[in-house]
């Protein structure tokens, strides 16, 4: 059986994933072949397969990447961290970070801040389940990164830390995240749903 092909070239997040779903929510097919442009989409729609079921292969062919997915076979890709639903009378705290300085006016005091934040997460109480970085957020989460041992660590701990693909790919920082699983729009959106409570700086 030839694979279904989807060409989400072009596409921006999460278009790519999107795509991905529909033709798999139409067709449950037993192979399907992605064709994306850029680095991220690759990242995020690879993720999203092997999260599907999927095993994953990968192809360059010239700028563009080919993800190709195979029902029913064990992945060589590690499984992404689940975003499951939180098991009765937990309580799931979401923190949305977009930028890597906190507050408005001194810069260097805003980056103060935002590092002595991330450094009392720890305090917090099992209730915080996911911290996701968008925008300038994603910085803290790079090579350079002055709380990037503190995310490491909070991550080895259980912390699921999602990192905007999209917003590395526009810093030109997709090479150098660190820490943390490579996100689209649809994950961040779909984990906002399951979390009890989100706190967006």
């Amino acid at each position: 059986m030839e694979p279904i092909q989807v060409d989400a070239r072009g596409l921006s997040c999460p278009g790519p994933v999107l795509q991905a779903k529909a033709a798999i929510d139409d067709s449950s097919p037993e192979q399907i072949k992605v064709l994306v442009d850029n680095e991220a989409s690759q990242q995020n729609v690879q993720r999203f397969l092997v999260s599907q079921g999927y095993a994953t292969s990968l192809e360059r062919q010239n700028t563009d990447y080919i993800i190709s997915g195979f029902a029913g076979e064990k992945s060589a890709d590690p499984k992404p961290a689940e975003k499951e639903s939180p098991a009765a009378g937990s309580k799931k705290t979401l923190i949305l970070c977009s930028t890597d300085r906190m507050g408005y006016g001194d810069s260097e005091l805003g980056l103060k801040l935002m590092i002595n934040y991330i450094k009392t997460l720890k305090e917090v109480s099992d209730e915080l389940w996911m911290l996701i970085l968008v925008n300038n957020g994603v910085k803290l989460a790079v090579k350079g990164s002055q709380v990037l041992e503190d995310l490491i660590e909070y991550q080895n701990n259980g912390l699921k830390i999602l990192v905007c693909g999209t917003c590395l790919d526009h810093f030109n920082l997709l090479s150098e995240k660190q820490v943390g699983e490579t996100t689209n729009m649809l994950d961040v959106v779909t984990s906002m749903q399951l979390a009890d409570k989100v706190i967006s700086i």
